[in-house]
């Protein structure tokens, strides 16, 4: 089909899409009314809506009732497949990614902490707390929990910055992750922490990560800010 005989709502949707990506609309920012735009491209309203409606099933808009449509903003996406650090997933996607160490200290596990780590209660372990950024947009916050016979030779900047990367460079093979998703209300603690508002919707996800040998090398808690982050599955 030629661009000529593409139907109107389409064209629409194409250059509504142009202008989105070359920040005409910047995200967040309110488009036109549908009679405004049905005026400026010289169709009627039905045809701007159709337009509209097929840029927010693409999660390219985002429809408020009685506010209006706006640039949706863009979504930090994980694949569900083999074991991912953080920074890997946002440097992948063209982001900067950044960390805030709230907490970090050598304790002793509690029942869950030693039974997914495959510790006893008389094993020490590292326990931090981050929120973690992209591009100063925070993400996630999070509890991870690492044995600290496996890490105590590195140093703390390589634990809380990239810790992948140092496990690798130490010469440890990363394995797989088992990962547990769920939904929930964020906290009003957490949400101050991730710039949300209490009782927003979070995806909750618990994570533990292996070495090749089997070895249980980190056992993660991680609350996303769902507005700003999806999983899927790719088969």
């Amino acid at each position: 089909m030629t661009a000529k005989s593409l139907p109107n709502y389409i064209k629409i949707h194409d250059a509504l899409k142009e202008e989105i990506e070359e920040s005409v609309w910047k995200i967040g920012e309110r488009l036109p009314s549908e009679r405004d735009l049905a005026d400026r491209f010289e169709v009627s309203r039905m045809t701007a809506r159709q337009a509209i409606t097929a840029l927010v099933e693409e999660g390219i808009l985002d429809r408020r009732v009685g506010s209006g449509t706006y640039v949706a903003s863009r979504r930090v996406r994980e694949k569900m497949r083999g074991t991912t650090s953080f920074t890997e997933i946002i440097t992948a996607q063209g982001k900067k990614p950044s960390s805030k160490v709230l907490s970090y200290s050598k304790t002793l596990p509690n029942e869950v902490e030693a039974e997914k780590l495959g510790l006893s209660k008389q094993d020490s372990i590292i326990r931090m707390e981050r929120v973690r950024f992209a591009d100063q947009l925070p993400i996630c916050f999070e509890v991870a929990s690492i044995p600290f016979d496996l890490v105590k030779d590195f140093d703390k900047k390589g634990i809380t910055s990239n810790f992948f990367k140092t496990m690798q460079e130490h010469g440890l093979e990363i394995g797989h992750s088992e990962q547990v998703i769920s939904a929930k209300k964020v906290s009003r603690e957490i949400s101050s922490q991730l710039d949300m508002k209490a009782g927003e919707a979070i995806l909750a996800l618990t994570q533990v990560s292996y070495l090749t040998d089997g070895r249980a090398f980190e056992y993660v808690l991680s609350q996303y800010a769902a507005e700003r982050f999806e999983f899927y599955l790719e088969r």
